[in-house]
């Protein structure tokens, strides 16, 4: 297996993490949310975060991305917490309730789809999961991918991807690893959450203009 440089263990993470304040967008009216987990385990090697390869559909405007867990919220969802749980049960069959522990949140993204500013913000959660349960993908997930943080949080291991739409051409940043892409929104609230734990209050939002 290859390896990489060292980094936090898992202590240090959740210290890093229950310090952070994230910037939330107001709740504005007709304004629409979506939320999403970003999953953290222990790992003889370090920690590791969990992404889903989403399923190709030409009605999702995120066909085929890396991402966390998550989607929109439903009328019967409480809160955007309780949608991040009930998304990745769907998704992953995976229980957070039982197995997962709520670490922090990270700050409110307004979205962008196929190029285009969408009315529709989402919410990061972070959560430490428990044991090894086994993960099985819905219909909307092609693959399930753990990434080890050392990888993300190594420099070195930034790329550059080629995206074009509507004439606009953009050398964006991005993840490469064992054949996924990880880029996009994604990538911006990856950033966040590597800036936290490196203690880097930056972020990628100046990074990403398009998805």
């Amino acid at each position: 297996m290859q390896q990489y440089p060292p980094m936090t263990d898992m202590d240090s993470l959740r210290a890093a993490l229950a310090e952070h304040q994230p910037n939330k967008l107001e709740v504005g009216a007709g304004k629409k949310w979506a939320a999403v987990a970003a999953i953290v385990r222990a790992a003889p090697e370090g920690p590791e975060l969990l992404f889903i390869h989403r399923s190709e559909d030409p009605r999702d405007p995120w066909s085929g991305h890396m991402a966390f867990p998550g989607g929109r919220v439903d009328a019967g969802d409480n809160s955007r917490l309780e949608t991040a749980l009930r998304e990745t049960r769907e998704e992953v069959n995976l229980d957070l309730d039982q197995d997962g522990h709520l670490l922090a949140r990270l700050s409110d993204l307004p979205a962008i789809g196929r190029g285009r500013p969408m009315n529709l913000a989402i919410a990061p959660f972070v959560f430490e999961v428990q044991g090894s349960p086994e993960l099985i993908g819905s219909h909307e997930v092609a693959d399930i991918v753990w990434v080890p943080l050392s990888f993300l949080m190594n420099p070195q291991n930034v790329e550059t991807m080629k995206w074009e739409r509507f004439g606009q051409r953009l050398d964006l940043p991005c993840y490469r690893f064992n054949g996924h892409v990880i880029w996009g929104l994604t990538f911006v609230m990856l950033e966040e959450l590597l800036g936290i734990v490196k203690g880097d209050s930056g972020n990628a939002a100046g990074m990403m203009n398009a998805e």
